[in-house]
């Protein structure tokens, strides 16, 4: 399996901290993704990592016993630790505040405390196994005011520090779950749920286990993944993840089912809005897209994994030392090693190697692993760093030995359009609203994002269709079919075509003298009328003579005034088109001299200027009878150029009957 196939890997710079072992205790904290080495306790030292800090916050603290629990609250103003399971220590980590420790006790009498979370940097909860208080801390005061609290038994629990959401496992069988959502000093009960057991057998008592659940946010929408080892039909073989949607308002509802076809050991993470499984007897993992179409039964959808099942790229740990050490090769790591444990959305921790990893999603590869190109640009549109992937399987399409049919060319260019139009419409009601001077509306405007989904024309033209035009060796029929099938596509979604496109296709149909199409494609208005594409036609004159009336009727249509159509050609350099245009709508006998001759020597074609001087010396002597130019038109130096290229001699006199 060549290193090109793997779509999973662990990143490059992982936080590193020291390892487990009976001195040192490892905790993990999920709101802050922090790693806490607590060594004796903390009395001799406890070291905390982050993976967006790499400079690690260190303190001492004493040894008050075992520490169950520790946890900075957010921006890491206050520590607390659990050290017994009636209380909650203390310490204020803010500039000038007393460093003295201060101490909370659950208020309920006889629980115990299970944990607590932090939800902002001064409102903690503490969870026992007789229901849920929720306080503020007052780190100037040393002390905690109890905000709110509620009485409900608890088996465990579980905290989604994203959504701000703490979900509580009650009733013998463990499987009836109360969310609770917390905000700015309020806590909400959001309805309870109940999460289907699978059929056991009669003698066996099932509960749900903690390790099978887990809450992430996917596509903006919090759900609670369950991991049944069993299905509930007893034909289906092998475990699935049932996703449950949890919304802030309304009952919590069973959404997909991802079906895994095997059994044994499982853990979850999400990445890019992908649930990816990893499989610990095969040592492989998957990844499931709940937007890819699945097959609905009218409750719920279920889903197959997008891709084969393949391993996490294999990861060398580098070796830490002075250089004369590091030159030791790296130590390859041990992947779905049984001490790995995984955190939401997308943390593995090695606490027997000192490792935090984030696991990320390599998009290249999955290019050939998915050969349904419509599927293939369903799945790339939803992840993040998505653009050079999608311009690349577009480019790829094209090419000789990987070409595409034009159905499916189709459709990957409608898929590419449907985003980009609805990127379009966002913008131009975001502009609406704001020049209604809806700007202070609420909840306020938000200014539509532009994710790398969305792939222009600009962005088409660059990277996949001027490189394919310069392919000589394609067939020039597939080339204008592609083109004019980007062109439909883009009428379809009403995306108006920038003209840069037409000059593409009228530039390929000129040089394989297809004038018979192009004119076709300009009388049934396949080709937008535009100004520059006017232009362009004026200039193939040469090449086609029809194109000069082509030209002004498009003109015309555009409503353009005349002297603008001149402008617009001698600022191309058309400078014989634009006299041409001029004696077409008769207004050469007004038009300045100097404008003209000024334009011509800009080109550095002294024929082409001898053409356009001569032009003017013949009109002074048709209205003047003298082919001079008077000192009012300026045309000193293009006289005196014109005599140093061609001589005295070659300038016109004047004729006398």
């Amino acid at each position: 399996m060549g290193g090109e196939d793997y779509y999973l890997e662990l990143c490059e710079r992982p936080v590193q901290f020291e390892k487990a072992n009976p001195v040192n205790c490892v905790f993990f904290d999920e709101a802050n993704k922090q790693v806490f080495a607590v060594r004796s306790g903390g009395a001799t030292g406890v070291v905390v990592k982050g993976p967006d800090d790499r400079n690690p916050i260190s303190f001492r603290m004493d040894d008050r016993g075992e520490v169950k629990c520790i946890k900075f609250s957010l921006e890491n103003k206050i520590l607390a630790v659990q050290r017994t399971s009636k209380t909650v220590d203390f310490c204020n980590f803010i500039p000038d505040n007393s460093q003295l420790e201060y101490t909370q006790e659950c208020k309920t009498k006889n629980a115990n405390i299970l944990g607590f979370c932090w939800t902002s940097s001064t409102e903690i909860v503490f969870i026992t196994d007789q229901g849920i208080e929720f306080y503020q801390v007052l780190p100037e005061k040393r002390s905690l005011k109890l905000l709110k609290s509620h009485n409900i038994n608890v088996n465990w629990y579980m905290y989604c520090p994203e959504s701000a959401v703490i979900l509580l496992s009650t009733t013998v069988l463990e499987n009836v779950l109360q969310p609770f959502y917390f905000r700015a000093g309020t806590m909400s009960k959001l309805p309870k749920f109940e999460i289907e057991l699978p059929a056991a057998p009669k003698s066996s008592k099932l509960s749900l286990s903690e390790r099978d659940i887990a809450m992430a946010t996917i596509y903006g929408q919090l759900y609670v993944l369950f991991l049944r080892h069993h299905s509930r039909t007893s034909n289906s073989a092998g475990a699935e993840v049932v996703l449950y949607h949890l919304p802030r308002e309304g009952a919590c509802k069973k959404m997909h089912i991802l079906k895994l076809n095997r059994t044994g050991k499982f853990a979850l993470n999400v990445v890019d809005n992908l649930v990816v499984v990893h499989h610990q007897d095969t040592e492989t993992s998957v990844i499931f897209d709940i937007k890819l179409r699945g097959e609905f039964d009218g409750t719920v959808t279920f889903h197959h994994p997008v891709l084969p099942a393949r391993s996490i790229q294999p990861y060398q740990i580098p070796v830490a030392g002075p250089a004369a050490v590091t030159s030791q090769s790296p130590v390859p790591c041990k992947l779905y090693s049984s001490s790995w444990i995984v955190f939401q959305p997308d943390i593995i921790i090695s606490a027997s190697q000192g490792y935090l990893w984030n696991l990320q999603v390599k998009l290249q590869p999955i290019v050939n692993l998915l050969p349904d190109k419509g599927r293939l640009m369903d799945f790339l549109l939803q992840r993040k760093e998505c653009k050079t992937v999608i311009l690349s399987v577009c480019s790829q399409m094209l090419t000789e030995s990987d070409r595409a049919t034009l159905p499916v060319i189709a459709t990957v260019f409608d898929k590419l359009n449907h985003e980009y139009k609805k990127y379009l419409d966002a913008e131009q009601s975001y502009t609406m609203a704001v020049e209604a001077g809806q700007s202070r509306s609420n909840p306020p405007l938000k200014r539509p994002v532009r994710t790398q989904a969305v792939v222009d024309q600009s962005d088409v033209y660059t990277h996949v269709l001027s490189p394919f035009v310069e392919n000589k060796e394609m067939p020039h029929k597939f080339v204008i079919a592609v083109l004019m099938e980007y062109i439909r596509s883009l009428n379809q979604f009403q995306i108006t075509v920038q003209h840069y496109l037409h000059e593409l296709v009228i530039k390929t149909l000129v040089q394989h003298n297809l004038f018979y199409m192009l004119h076709q494609f300009l009388q049934y208005h396949v080709l937008s009328d535009s100004k520059p594409l006017a232009c362009l036609l004026l200039s193939l004159e040469s090449l086609y003579p029809p194109a000069h009336q082509l030209s002004l009727d498009m003109l015309k249509r555009l409503s353009t005034a005349n002297d603008e159509i001149v402008e617009v050609l001698l600022s191309k350099h058309q400078v014989l088109a634009a006299l041409r245009f001029i004696r077409g709508i008769g207004g050469h006998d007004n038009i300045s001299a100097r404008k003209f001759l000024d334009a011509a020597k800009q080109t550095d074609d002294v024929m082409l200027f001898y053409t356009i001087f001569r032009f003017f010396e013949q009109r002074n002597q048709r209205l003047r009878g003298n082919p001079n130019f008077t000192p009012g038109e300026h045309c000193e130096e293009h006289v005196a150029f014109f005599k140093q290229v061609f001589g005295e001699q070659a300038l016109m006199r004047p004729t006398t009957f």
